[in-house]
C-alpha cells in the first residue's frame, strides 16, 4: 500500500474543494439554486472560507457554475463532465492545482450550505495528526431510534482509536440484546454514530483512489467510502458533540435551509 503521509514539518495548511455538478434528479441545477440572494455553491464556498483553508475552490461541471463563482468572488475550476463520482473530480482538481502528493485536501460537499467551518478544520486536523490514515472523516452521537433504523442515514463503528472499522445504511453496531417483537426497543449505549458526509484526503491518495476496483461491499451498501476500506487504508473520524445544518437534496431541503437563514 503507497504511504501518503506527510513528512516531518510540511506545512499544516490545507485545501477545500466543493464538487459541484448541474445534473440533480431531485432539484435541477442545485448548485444555482438562490439561498438568500446567492447561489448555493457560493454560500458553501463562503462557509467553508470562514475555516482556516489556504485556499476554497470550486470543481464544477457546467461553465454556468464557474461563471457563477467568480461573479462572487469564489475561485473555480472547470472539471469534464463524465466524472462517475465526486472523487473522481476532486482528483482532477488535484491535478489541474498541481498540489502536492501530501497536500491535505477536504471535500466539502456543494450541498452544505450551513456547514459549520470549524467541522471542516477538524477533518483536515485529523487528518494531519494521522499519518497512519489515508482518509479523515466526520461523525455525531445518533440521538433518536428512527434515525438509527433508517437505511438513509449511514452509520459507521469505530476502533479505539477513532479510526473507521466499517460504514453501513444498516443500524450498526447490530445490539443483540436489545430487541423486542417489534425491533429494537431503545438505542443502544453508548449511542451510536451517524456518519456526515464530509472527507479529508492527501493529494497522492486521491489520485489513486479512482483506480482501485470497486468493493464487493460498496455497491452492496452504496457507498464509495468502503472501497477505501476493502482496499486496506484506514479513515480517521472525528467525532463532533453536535451535528452539522441540513444539507440541501430536494425542493422540500431547499426552503427548510431558506427558511433558517431567514431566522
Amino acid at each position: 500500500m503507497t504511504d501518503f503521509s506527510p513528512p516531518a514539518g510540511s506545512a499544516a495548511g490545507f485545501t477545500v474543494v466543493i464538487p459541484a455538478r448541474m445534473a440533480s434528479s431531485r432539484l435541477p441545477d442545485k448548485p444555482l439554486a438562490d439561498i438568500a440572494g446567492l447561489p448555493m455553491v457560493v454560500r458553501v464556498a463562503q462557509r467553508a472560507m470562514l475555516s482556516n483553508a489556504s485556499l476554497v475552490v470550486v470543481a464544477a461541471d457546467d461553465e454556468r457554475i464557474v461563471a457563477a463563482c467568480e461573479a462572487h468572488g469564489i475561485r473555480a475550476l472547470l472539471t469534464r463532465k463524465d466524472h462517475v463520482s465526486g472523487s473522481d473530480r476532486l482528483a482532477e482538481a488535484c491535478q489541474l492545482l498541481g498540489l502536492a502528493p501530501d497536500a491535505v485536501v477536504v471535500n466539502v460537499q456543494g450541498d452544505e450550505p450551513l456547514i459549520p467551518p470549524a467541522l471542516i478544520n477538524e477533518v483536515a486536523r485529523v487528518l494531519t495528526e494521522r499519518p497512519d490514515a489515508s482518509m479523515s472523516t466526520a461523525a455525531h452521537a445518533i440521538g433518536s431510534l428512527e434515525e438509527f433504523t433508517n437505511p438513509n442515514v449511514v452509520k459507521v463503528v469505530m476502533d479505539a482509536r477513532q479510526m473507521a472499522l466499517y460504514f453501513s445504511r444498516a443500524p450498526i453496531p447490530w445490539w443483540r440484546d436489545g430487541q423486542s417483537d417489534s425491533g429494537f426497543k431503545a438505542l443502544p449505549s453508548p449511542a451510536p454514530l451517524r456518519h456526515i458526509g464530509i472527507y479529508g484526503y492527501r493529494a497522492g491518495f486521491l489520485a489513486l483512489f479512482p483506480t482501485l476496483p470497486p468493493a464487493p461491499v460498496e455497491t452492496m451498501e452504496s457507498l464509495e467510502q468502503l472501497r477505501a476500506l476493502w482496499h486496506g487504508h484506514r479513515i480517521a473520524v472525528h467525532v463532533t458533540a453536535a451535528s452539522p445544518g441540513p444539507g440541501v437534496d430536494t425542493p422540500e431541503d431547499l426552503d427548510r435551509v431558506r427558511q433558517l437563514l431567514l431566522t
